[in-house]
């Protein structure tokens, strides 16, 4: 592309970012769309994020993407926060405003539309997250906002997994979330086929020979099998869903999505499939 004075400018904000995918995304999108745009990756030291806030805004950048691990303490330097972005409590996208940057997540948008475009549905269905961290948190934020019709958070730790239980059961108005230790699935209905989202770095590069559960009595239960890691790209958690019969995918998907809405969103635009498509087969190879 040719930089001049009136290109515009996005970038990445995180520590470290040496891996990051996300300029494979906005600028093939940029390069797509004839928009003058560059997105740039800018590494932050910890203590530098309120400098670097302040800095991307003085120096007129059109946006910000935001990753580990400043995805909460980014909040306190923004002008403005999305509903869904202050109930998850974190924020991965800055959009320039007057005055300031207002703060959207887009990963669990991203991960809602990864999961249409492969078929998927949320509403009435039951669905188990794996995990109680804050992406656990933030998928079962998700799944009551998608109507689930219940919700089975399993953790090593039960307690973590009944803080969110209890925060989600507040939010609903009515017991719909339960907590369990790893063990909890032999507890469930077995005649239920349920949608399950691996929200662990259990089985990430490069530790790929493990899974939180590998029991394949947990595995003849699942029909949809959803793992956030995305390198490697069929974790054992995927593999086990597919030896016990069910469909399962990584999270390549919900790191294209949440790129494209963050792109939609600094643009006001919006991607058609093709096009996400396009910058899927991109990300592939590149990973490839």
């Amino acid at each position: 592309m040719n930089i001049n004075a009136k290109t515009k400018v996005c970038g990445l904000i995180g520590y470290p970012i040496g891996h990051t995918m996300s300029p494979v995304i906005h600028n093939y999108l940029a390069a797509k769309y004839g928009h003058n745009l560059v997105y740039v990756p800018l590494q932050v030291e910890t203590g530098k994020l309120e400098a670097a806030v302040k800095g991307a805004d003085a120096y007129n950048f059109l946006g910000m993407n935001v990753t580990v691990p400043y995805k909460a303490e980014v909040l306190n330097y923004l002008t403005a926060i999305d509903p869904l972005a202050e109930s998850i409590g974190a924020v991965n996208t800055l959009v320039r405003t007057e005055g300031g940057y207002k703060g959207y997540n887009t990963d669990m948008p991203g991960l809602y539309r990864a999961m249409l475009s492969d078929g998927i549905e949320i509403e009435d269905r039951e669905v188990i997250i794996l995990g109680a961290g804050g992406v656990a948190r933030a998928v079962a934020i998700l799944l009551l906002q998608k109507k689930a019709k219940k919700i089975h958070i399993m953790n090593r730790t039960i307690e973590k997994a009944r803080m969110i239980a209890d925060e989600i059961n507040q939010k609903a108005g009515k017991d719909i979330c339960t907590a369990y230790e790893l063990e909890g699935y032999k507890k469930l209905d077995k005649s239920c086929k349920y949608l399950a989202v691996q929200a662990t770095n259990v089985g990430m590069y490069p530790e790929t020979d493990k899974a939180v559960i590998e029991d394949m009595e947990f595995y003849q239960m699942i029909e949809y099998g959803y793992d956030l890691i995305y390198n490697p790209a069929q974790t054992k958690f995927m593999q086990c869903v597919k030896n016990a019969g069910g469909k399962s995918f990584n999270g390549l998907k919900m790191l294209l999505y949440q790129g494209i809405i963050a792109y939609e969103l600094w643009n006001n635009i919006s991607t058609t499939e093709e096009t996400a498509l396009e910058v899927y087969e991109k990300l592939k190879k590149e990973l490839a």
